[in-house]
Parts: C-alpha cells; structure tokens; sequence
C-alpha cells in the first residue's frame, strides 16, 4: 500500500502542511527541514497527489490527450510519443478514448471542465461544429492531429494523405505494372481517410487504370470482409491497397484462408507502416508515417503554446511520408 503524506509527516515530525510545503518548494520551509522531508519520502517511495497538488498551486501539469481508440498500434504509437515529450518538460498524460460508443462533445467537456488540465492534444479526423465549440470554451491550449486543410482556430498536426496514397499508387501503376486496382476506404467521415482515397482515385485516373473502391472503417475485421467481396468478383482486382495497414493484416487474414498467395495473385499495400507490417509474411509494403514522431510534434507545439503567448499564430506541422517497398507487391 503506497504511503501517505501523513506518514512523511508522522517519520518527519513535522505537520502535514509542513510537508506539503517542502514538496512544493515552499521557501519558508528551512533547507534542513526540506531536505530531512525530501529524504523520508523518498525511503517510504511518497509519491504526491497530482491533482491535490494542481489544487494547491492552480497550476496543472496534466495534459490531456483523446484518441478514437487506445487499442490500435496507430494510436499506441502516438500516446508514446506524446508521453514521452510531456514527461521530460515534467506534464503528465491523461489518456481517454472517444470511441463509436461515446460522445466526443461530451469526452471534451468531461476532460475540461473541471480545470484540472493545463492543456488538450485530440486526436480527432471529423470535428463537427458543436465539438469546435467546446473547446473554444474551454480556455485552454489545444492542439489537433487533423489533416483538415480549413481548420485554422488551432495548432495542428497534419498528415500527408493525399501525397502518400498517390506515390503508392503510382508505384503499383508504374513501377509494378498492375491496372487492375481496389482500393479499401476508412470511415466516411474520416479526414485521413478521405484523402487517401482522393490520392488513390486521382493516380488511378493520371495513369488511366482501371479501379474499384470498397468501404471499410480500418479495422482488421472490414480488412477481411472488404477484401472477401472484392476477391469473390468476377474481374478480381490484381492488387489491393488497404487504406490502412490494420485493414491490409485483415487482406492477410483471408487470402492464407483461401489458401492465395501474396503477391503472385494478389499484391496488397497499406498505409502507416505500423510495427507488426515488417513482420508479416510477406512482409507489407506501405506508406510509412512517422506515428511517433507526430506524437512528439503534437506534444512539442502545445508545450510551445502553454508556455508563450495564446494570441500568437496558430501553427500547422505537416508529417511527411515515403513509401516503404517489402514482399507484398
């Protein structure tokens, strides 16, 4: 069972508010006193309530980031990333999904309206008007991992769909030869998606290559699905390109149950180049955005924002992406 300042402050023979004091540097606490405090809690392995101490000061060190999903690698990738830049400036991150079962509108509210965030990095590739609203209201800095070109009320971080989605296709159309394309969409409502979609159709259409276009919501169960339906066709595509590398495992997943190979009779490309695609047999060729790197980004630009000043321009940091050719086309 963790200690207790009450314990700190029993061993130390002092008062609670003694203590409480020397943890914060108070500097009417005597440096005798603040080192004999220090000492002991470090032996009991004390750690302070964050938010008691956010109270205390009215100043928070938490910062909040809200995902669509925690479960995704995608989204693994990026909570690393940002928590790792928060931790060396001394923030801590308080993690929420906004998941299809949950309003984001109201996973907003919840995060800010008890004031105990110094700041909010969302995650969010459709934000609607009423969310805009919110965290206009909210007060606090905001940065968004959004590729929408018209969003312009906050720092964000973009990533290069269209460009990305274009160069693969035209490397498949080019480069290997296909002109028989599927291309496996993400939600409608998602920004990334969208893009990578229009950069697929418009090389498609550049180098006039037959193409079909199958829904999918990137997951790897819409993979398998998305992939089945276009396989069972009777002009089946010669190569598919998942806009996701998690719908591309789901390709995977039914082609070895069909007993095809990958790529003799079916190529198949992703788009993000997460961890496990290396490891794929064979391996996947995607479009590799630098996920990490996006998360530090993000974290970076609201560090910039909560230390300096609010009025300044809104900033705007755009991933770059590069193909990375493998096994699979």
């Amino acid at each position: 069972m963790a200690a207790t300042i009450k314990e700190v402050a029993s061993q130390a023979k002092v008062s609670i508010a003694t203590v409480s004091r020397a943890l914060n540097n108070d500097p009417r606490v005597t440096k005798e006193t603040h080192h004999k405090i220090l000492t002991i809690a470090k032996k009991l392995n004390y750690k302070p309530n964050e938010l008691a101490r956010n109270f205390v000061r009215q100043k928070s060190n938490l910062i909040g980031l809200i995902l669509p999903e925690i479960s995704d690698e995608f989204f693994t990738e990026v909570i690393k990333g940002v928590d790792e830049v928060l931790y060396n400036y001394g923030y801590y991150t308080l993690v929420a999904s906004s998941h299809k079962y949950k309003s984001l509108r109201d996973e907003i509210i919840a995060f800010t309206n008890n004031r105990l965030l110094a700041g909010l990095i969302l995650l969010a590739p459709d934000l609607k008007l009423t969310v805009e609203e919110v965290l206009l209201k909210s007060k606090i800095p905001i940065v968004l991992i959004n590729s929408d070109p018209n969003q312009q009320k906050f720092d964000r971080i973009a990533l290069d769909n269209f460009e990305g989605a274009y160069e693969m296709t035209k490397y498949l159309i080019e480069t290997k030869g296909y002109n028989n394309l599927a291309f496996l969409t993400g939600p409608s409502n998602n920004i990334d998606a969208g893009m990578r979609e229009k950069g697929f159709v418009e090389a498609c259409r550049k180098y006039n290559t037959g193409y079909s276009i199958e829904p999918g919501d990137f997951t790897k169960e819409s993979g398998f699905k998305g992939c089945k339906n276009l396989l069972l066709r009777e002009n089946r595509p010669r190569a598919i390109f998942a806009g996701n590398d998690m719908m591309a495992i789901g390709c995977y997943d039914y082609i070895w149950k069909t007993g095809m190979k990958i790529p003799e009779e079916v190529a198949i490309a992703g788009f993000d180049d997460i961890f496990v695609s290396q490891y794929l047999s064979p391996s996947l060729t995607t479009v590799r955005i630098q996920i990490e790197e996006i998360g530090k980004h993000a974290a970076d630009t609201l560090i910039q924002r909560i230390n300096n000043d609010s009025d300044s321009p809104k900033v705007v940091f755009k991933a770059s992406s590069e193909l990375v050719i493998r096994e699979s086309c």
